[in-house]
């Protein structure tokens, strides 16, 4: 046969995934990894070891084409600095651009996009206050800190104020404390109240301190995970919500880049944010809501802003929704328009304003989002017969 109609077996390139195996986060980015391979048909020969504790071991000696690597762990980021092969790194984002390691092109999960859809579950869930289980301040987890950062802001978009309780992290000695401490912060929040836990791992912790303290779930207590560890549903009495991440996108991504290094194109410091891939509502933060998830968005909405003098375009905006749409969920639920909603918060915090203070008139007007006092005076007179003034003299006489 012709030596040039003999086919030549591509090369094959010997590529290595420093990732814990045993972690859910990790698994699944393996599994985005191979299945890019497999769809690809890439010739790759992916070496993966048995026991994540000697992953690093001789490293820089490794005899290979290519690296795609967990960066949340310092001690792997550490250990390939100066390697002389293609690496692609893996890990959380940052709110600080200046965070992201430099050099190698980054695929990262969206930290703040898991915070704000978990927060907005809670939302969804007819609750008004919240909180945060998070870990200890560490270098191993700063992926924690950052979700953090995204509960804090998320709250702070809304006046609202919510604690963080960090607890103690997990061992076996400490297992007793840490349950302890943990149920000492569930038992004085107040109820009822929403918490997002930054793993599914700590939401069991919640989850399992309420059953020994006698705090219903989800009644006094919502609970919400980011994970969506299907091996952990096993090991609770309740189904825990949680927030699934974009990990099979990522590792698709991240074999995708190596893919285009190997072949020469210039990715060095490309950085990739992946959003979550969804929220899986179970049994943990089913609680009896009296109105469907776009008017229990739309009431919190108002609830933060009615009084900075917000209109039935920026709500539908907020929730998502067309403004005919809105109305019609709200006047089938609600019995009043978006607009009626609005106003009746506008019209609380006059009275409140009125009746607790001494402010004037055209201050009240304006803490309470009119736009003026004669706008205020007509609304008074058409709602209740009155005009401001009258209506505090009466309330003190």
């Amino acid at each position: 046969m012709d030596a040039s109609l003999r086919h030549t077996a591509p090369t094959v390139l010997r590529v290595a995934l420093l990732f814990h195996a045993s972690k859910v986060y990790d698994r699944e980015i393996i599994t985005g990894i191979g299945d890019y391979v497999n769809q690809t048909r890439v010739a790759w020969d992916l070496f993966l070891e048995e026991d994540f504790r000697f992953r690093l071991d001789g490293i820089h000696d490794w005899d290979g084409d290519g690296i795609i690597a967990d960066f949340d762990d310092p001690a792997v980021a550490n250990a390939l600095t100066g390697v002389r092969v293609p690496v692609v790194a893996v890990g959380g984002s940052y709110e600080d651009a200046a965070c992201y390691p430099t050099g190698v092109p980054y695929v990262a999960t969206d930290n703040g996009e898991l915070v704000v859809r978990a927060m907005n579950h809670l939302v969804e869930s007819g609750l008004t206050r919240f909180a945060c289980y998070s870990l200890p301040e560490s270098p191993l987890n700063r992926w924690a800190q950052e979700r953090e950062k995204a509960f804090t802001a998320w709250l702070a978009r809304d006046g609202l104020a919510g604690e963080i309780h960090r607890g103690l992290a997990t061992s076996a000695p400490t297992w007793g404390s840490a349950t302890r401490k943990l149920l000492s912060w569930l038992e004085r929040l107040p109820k009822p109240i929403g918490i997002v836990a930054v793993t599914d791992a700590r939401a069991r912790q919640v989850l399992q301190a309420c059953i020994v303290g006698g705090i219903a779930v989800p009644d006094e207590v919502a609970i919400i995970g980011i994970d969506n560890d299907t091996l952990g549903q096993h090991l609770t009495r309740i189904q825990l919500s949680s927030v699934s991440q974009g990990t099979h996108e990522m590792g698709y991504r991240a074999a995708h880049l190596l893919h285009q290094s190997l072949g020469g194109s210039p990715v060095r410091d490309e950085r990739v944010v992946v959003a979550p891939a969804g929220v899986h509502s179970r049994a943990s933060t089913a609680r009896d809501v009296a109105h469907s998830a776009p008017v229990m968005r739309a009431l919190h909405y108002i609830r933060q802003y009615a009084c900075q003098g917000i209109k039935t375009e920026q709500v539908a905006e907020t929730v998502g929704l067309s403004r005919s749409s809105l109305e019609m969920y709200f006047r089938r639920e609600l019995k009043r328009s978006v607009h009626d909603e609005i106003l009746q918060h506008k019209m609380q915090r006059c009275f409140d304003l009125l009746g607790k203070t001494d402010m004037g008139i055209a201050e009240v007007a304006r803490a309470s989002g009119f736009r003026s006092v004669q706008y205020l005076n007509t609304v008074f007179k058409r709602e209740l017969g009155a005009t401001p003034a009258s209506w505090r003299e009466s309330r003190r006489s």
